[in-house]
């Protein structure tokens, strides 16, 4: 016998951890983690002609300084953070926060040895609560004037401060204290374009957390139940997992998948209904999106057809996912506006679709015939982005949607969703007549099916 040679050892890209953390394995690396992602936003900062960027957008904030207060304050824009080119970070947050910081997150001051007041990084500070301050209070102007003090202290009045969001008396505010305000979006979404090491482990930690919930729902799914129950149910086992913000759970079955409506109703799903749904969470800022589509009972021809041509365009697409493609590439494979059922692309938008995947949901690259073909993007290793098809079945009120969360390796595609989307599944109970068990492909309409048997017979 020729002996055995032992399959080399590789380290799964991917790896899937606890969400504790050990003493006896290294896993995610959260001290790595905010020093990588605060070294590629300084270096997109350096290679722009910037002087700063201000940040008012709570992703962006955790990004450059490793904060979080809570997705309470997500829309408010109570706080905001500023990277100085040749300098560190300086946060000025809500209330008492800004103390926890002080205490709980060193490294924010760490990152100014050389300045003389105790907490130059993170301080206190209130912006305009998106007007609900009254204007004549003057907290827009006090905003302005604590980020010019920052950039006078390094030198950087004269020089264009790049900004993501921003309400429109801080800009005016800014402006008259002679600082040239200009978009900085553009730099965040650079830095965040490609994921360290620790992104990528977190962004798979969340996307198996959307595994253990599909598994619930599928138990769960049955006739008599309603969207919004599927939707408890799954920020349920999601928020005993651990998840911080359940950002939506996007339920649609029956007659309203075609078009898709993008928000969940309180319709009561019924025998043979397709439904699909779209998982959006977070764990540690890293978020999920996430699309399977099931039958209720049992699946019409139709819906199993648009399933499969579904399906794929999708692995149409995987195919091409490899360092140095193009977003171009991918879109070129899906189907134009037109071929099913739209005027344009602009109508057609997000349907077949794809875009990054970080703290944010719409990130770097964005796939879309709307824009890519003329725009393309070139995919590079450590990108992780969400793919998404959809297609209406010929009955003219199903449709079939997925979506795969993949991570551009050296090699290809590595996909991290992985609750099973190869075949359409069939939730349910399983019906059972005198002629043996009740077939899962039927029309949900009993007499076309007993229509049907007669033409055969």
């Amino acid at each position: 016998m020729r002996p055995r040679t032992a399959a080399p050892e590789v380290l799964m890209l991917t790896p899937t951890y606890g969400v504790t953390q050990v003493d006896w394995e290294n896993r995610l690396d959260m001290p790595r983690l905010r020093a990588e992602r605060l070294a590629r936003l300084t270096a997109e900062l350096e290679r722009s002609s910037l002087g700063a960027v201000l940040t008012f957008d709570f992703h962006n904030i955790r990004y450059m300084t490793g904060t979080h207060i809570g997705t309470w304050a997500m829309d408010k824009m109570i706080r905001f953070a500023l990277l100085p080119q040749g300098g560190a970070p300086v946060l000025w947050d809500f209330g008492s926060a800004a103390r926890h910081h002080q205490l709980y997150a060193p490294w924010l001051d760490e990152g100014h040895p050389d300045r003389e007041a105790e907490h130059y990084g993170a301080r206190a500070g209130i912006s305009t609560l998106r007007g609900a301050i009254s204007p004549s209070a003057g907290r827009a102007e006090d905003v302005a004037a604590k980020v010019y003090e920052v950039l006078a202290e390094h030198g950087l009045t004269g020089q264009p401060l790049g900004v993501d969001i921003i309400e429109p008396p801080v800009m005016f505010a800014l402006q008259a204290m002679g600082i040239d305000v200009v978009d900085g979006q553009q730099v965040f979404l650079e830095a965040r374009r490609i994921k360290t090491v620790d992104e990528v482990g977190l962004l798979t930690q969340a996307a198996s957390m959307v595994d253990s919930a599909y598994e619930s729902l599928y138990e769960f799914l049955r006739p008599g139940v309603r969207e919004n129950e599927c939707v408890g149910l799954v920020s349920k086992v999601l928020y005993d997992l651990g998840s911080e913000h359940v950002e939506g759970v996007n339920a649609i079955s029956g007659e309203r998948c075609s078009p898709h409506p993008h928000v969940f109703s309180d319709r009561l799903i019924r025998p043979g209904d397709p439904a699909f749904f779209d998982i959006l969470h977070s764990f540690m800022g890293y978020r999920t999106c996430y699309y399977r589509t099931f039958a209720v009972g049992s699946a019409s021809p139709g819906m199993a057809d648009a399933y499969k041509i579904c399906r794929e365009y999708m692995d149409r697409a995987i195919e091409l996912v490899k360092p140095g493609a193009t977003t171009a590439d991918i879109v070129s494979v899906w189907p134009t506006a037109q071929e099913f059922g739209f005027p344009d692309e602009e109508a057609a938008f997000a349907l077949q679709y794809g875009h990054g995947v970080g703290l944010s949901i719409w990130e770097r690259p964005i796939f879309s015939r709307l824009t890519s073909l003329d725009a393309p993007e070139v995919l590079e290793e450590g990108m992780v982005f969400a793919l998404e098809t959809y297609w209406p079945a010929a009955d003219g009120w199903g449709a079939a949607r997925i979506e795969e969360e993949v991570v551009v390796t050296a090699d290809g595609a590595q996909v991290i969703t992985k609750f099973p989307a190869e075949e359409l599944l069939v939730a349910g109970r399983r019906y059972f007549t005198t002629g043996g068990a009740l077939p899962t492909l039927r029309d949900s309409q009993s007499h076309l099916n007993t229509r049907a048997a007669a033409v055969e017979a």
